[in-house]
């Protein structure tokens, strides 16, 4: 099946891009792996940062500003600002194609402090912002008659070489209903398809389907990827369960809580500094809690109504009531695919928006509310761009291949060690190791692990052989892409001798000036720092 433009991943940048690309005139297709409306975008709940004013003074610059100092210095101002200029008019867009957003007395987009925010520019939907953008967006490509292709899994990015040039020419995917290998072509390819935080296994806010797909089938073909080092620790999961409890009860007035009743840090500071905080009376042995319960059952009902419904859900606990025992967990993966100022990968015609790429507006930490706004304003730009490139770059059939090398491997692979229990194993020391806190010594050992797991991989064989859905098959694919992602990790967490942002290393507490730069990988698996 051929198209103009091929988007892989329905979240918030993928139906962005895709509607944009179609109303560009382009032909679309949306390919997901699982159905739109589950998508991680649902669960960002804080808001979109815009500076509108509505909630008091604020200006482009200081949301230029707030961004650049929570990225530690490396992030591209340009991108930044074109990111933060168009920020009103994402918001307005999102408005007139009806997203529910909460409002002030006069009717205005209410709006509220994020942490590391100046003002309060996060303009929200109760504590649902993501999933009301989600299901807004999924309502208008069906208005717009785009054609979404739901439960196909991405197996191999499909590439063109002529004169030293790789371009991509269309994605092998498994069609988990039918267990059939499909071939999708067009000279255009948006890749959408979201972070690597599942690495953490339980250890992440993220849905299970956060396994960095796209980045490790766009890496094989020969993209590069970029700061794979820098991941998110988000300070407020819940204790037992890792479900998110957003910034914006933080945001509203919530208190961080020892088990002597204490506050021991600004709960508003940015989400490095808040993890590290609680990191360190973790440490001391003290149990961390979220207190809301001076905001009243009104205001909780009305504004943080999912807090409260997944706080007694899945803690038992009534933040009206009681205290929300927490912990920082990995929540957004800052790295990804390098893309140009075009949101075009090194491969040409291959795209790519949303958490899985690099548009080097994070840095070495997210602001909070930023991450709605980036797959607005780059998922528009991917969008109108893939669409020209598409329509100006038909080659006819380009790939007519019938097999995959992905599953032509595992076809020859053994089953005599079981992955779950390495996965499990290996999002345990992640989160021990590679976390908060970092040092050479112990990163160096959990490559030594992971390095063992690849050369195991052969033995960790597929045990169900039925062809429709076969769940033990994808999530053995996913386990591996975890593989090679984590390996991106911790190859360049090992290499930055430094404590920037999200990567903190006890052994190197300071940032050093000659790192501040950003770490790439390129298809030869070294890691290079470049400006």
């Amino acid at each position: 099946m051929q198209s103009d433009v091929l988007v892989i991943g329905a979240g918030g940048a993928g139906l962005v891009a895709a509607i944009n690309a179609h109303e560009s005139g382009a032909k679309v297709i949306i390919i997901t792996k699982e159905y739109p409306t589950r998508s991680q975008t649902c669960m960002a709940q804080g808001g979109i940062n815009a500076v509108l004013g509505n909630a008091g003074e604020d200006s482009v610059e200081a949301h230029v500003q707030n961004t650049l100092k929570s990225a530690h210095g490396i992030a591209d101002e340009k991108a930044i600002r074109l990111m933060c200029e168009e920020a009103p008019e994402a918001v307005k867009w999102l408005d007139s194609i009806g997203v529910p957003f909460s409002r002030t007395a006069e009717s205005k987009i209410a709006q509220r402090t994020l942490g590391g925010a100046s003002a309060p520019r996060a303009c929200y939907a109760q504590d649902y912002t993501g999933l009301k953008i989600l299901h807004t967006l999924y309502d208008r490509c069906l208005a717009l008659g785009i054609e979404i292709l739901s439960e196909r899994y991405l197996l191999e990015c499909l590439t063109n070489k002529e004169n030293n040039t790789l371009s991509i020419c269309g994605v092998s995917v498994l069609n988990k209903r039918s267990g059939e290998l499909e071939v999708y072509e067009a000279p255009s390819v948006i890749m959408a398809t979201g972070g690597y935080s599942r690495i953490f296994h339980t250890h992440s806010t993220n849905s299970v389907s956060t396994t960095g797909d796209g980045i490790a089938a766009a890496f094989r073909a020969g993209a590069r990827v970029s700061d794979m080092e820098f991941i998110q620790f988000h300070p407020t999961a819940m204790k037992n369960s890792a479900i998110l409890i957003s910034e914006s009860a933080r945001g509203a007035g919530g208190y961080l809580l020892n088990s002597k009743g204490e506050r021991f840090t600004n709960e508003l500071a940015p989400r490095d500094e808040v993890a590290r905080a609680i990191d360190a009376e973790l440490d001391k042995g003290e149990d961390i809690f979220l207190d809301i319960r001076h905001l009243g059952a009104e205001f909780i009902d009305e504004e943080l109504p999912q807090e409260r419904k997944l706080a007694r859900l899945y803690e038992n606990v009534d933040p009206v009531f009681d205290l929300i025992p927490i912990k920082p967990v990995a929540h957004y993966t800052m790295g990804g695919l390098e893309v140009d100022e075009n949101s075009m990968t090194n491969i040409l015609g291959l795209f790519a928006v949303g958490e899985c790429a690099n548009h080097r507006v994070h840095g070495a930490n997210r602001l909070g509310g930023n991450s709605l706004l980036e797959l607005i304003v780059f998922g528009k730009q991917a969008g109108e761009r893939a669409a020209k490139f598409g329509k100006n770059n038909q080659t006819g059939s380009l790939h007519t291949d019938s097999t995959c090398r992905v599953l032509d491997d595992i076809k020859n692979y053994t089953n005599e060690i079981n992955f779950y229990e390495k996965q499990e194993f290996l999002g345990d020391l992640f989160y021990l190791h590679v976390g908060i806190k970092r040092d050479k010594e112990s990163l160096q050992k959990v490559l030594d692990e992971l390095k063992k797991l690849l050369q195991e991989v052969p033995k960790m064989g597929v045990g169900d052989k039925s062809k429709k859905y076969n769940t033990n098959l994808i999530e053995f694919i996913e386990f591996k892409n975890m593989l090679e992602l984590g390996e991106m990790v911790l190859l360049s967490a090992i290499s930055r001798n430094e404590s920037r942002g999200a990567h903190f290393r006890i052994d190197y507490q300071n940032e050093d000036e000659s790192f501040g730069r950003h770490t790439v990988m390129d298809s030869e698996g070294v890691v290079k720092y470049e400006d």
